[in-house]
């Protein structure tokens, strides 16, 4: 059974009245359907938190309520985060039929350990973490798998190269890399490290010293001559 969200129909106000829901702990939120004037709604940004947190994310199917009245399937289509505290303050809800297609963006889900990384001392790199799928509602995955396990440093997948359901088709470009093995990274040596190593001993500049300071010495009249 869908999680159930309430949501109650309300006046479009500007942001003072936006501020007034948020302090009394809910959220502007907007229901779209195909073919349908939007609806504008208050939510508890609670419930939709728990929606965008759990492991399907803004791909969970969810009902919706208005003033009781159920309003059918919905999932997430955006929302807004304060850019200072994080805080959710807005939602839109896309309605969405259980028999028609849908386009959609999921997650790549990387598993194994890639043969470059585990002997070759490799680093992984996740070129690609989602790409876009179409499917019926009811087929969405909750993540793509791809298994490194045989990748050696400088090996790749590419889109074209993973194996998903027969149910869900992928939009895509095939040649889009996902992820690559690359050498590791070699040792530099620091500016510092590199000028001491070139640098003259400091035994050898004293000897240096010695020597011009023994010239200069010879080169001085004695007492004896004068």
């Amino acid at each position: 059974m869908p999680t159930v969200i309430e949501a109650q129909l309300r006046i479009p106000g500007g942001k003072n009245a936006n501020r007034r829901l948020r302090k009394a702990g809910k959220i502007p939120a907007v229901i779209y359907g195909p073919g349908k004037q939007p609806v504008v709604v208050t939510v508890s940004p609670g419930e939709v938190k728990t929606i965008l947190y759990s492991d399907t994310g803004r791909n969970t199917i969810f009902a919706v309520s208005v003033d009781g009245s159920n309003q059918g399937n919905a999932m997430v289509k955006d929302y807004q985060l304060d850019p200072v505290h994080g805080n959710l303050i807005h939602a839109d809800f896309l309605e969405i039929a259980m028999d028609r297609l849908l386009e959609l963006t999921v997650n790549i889900e990387v598993v194994g350990e890639a043969e470059g990384v585990k002997l070759g001392g490799g680093i992984m790199d996740i070129v690609t973490r989602e790409i876009q799928v179409e499917c019926l509602p009811s087929d969405i995955p909750e993540s793509i798998k791809v298994d490194v396990t045989a990748l050696k440093i400088n090996d790749y997948i590419r889109v074209k190269n993973i194996q998903a359901d027969e149910k869900v088709k992928i939009l895509t470009d095939p040649d889009v890399v996902l992820v690559t093995i690359v050498p590791p990274a070699k040792e530099e040596v620091p500016a510092e490290a590199a000028a001491e190593a070139t640098a003259e001993p400091e035994v050898i500049k004293k000897g240096k010293s010695v020597e011009e300071g023994a010239e200069e010495e010879k080169s001085k009249p004695s007492k004896e001559s004068k």
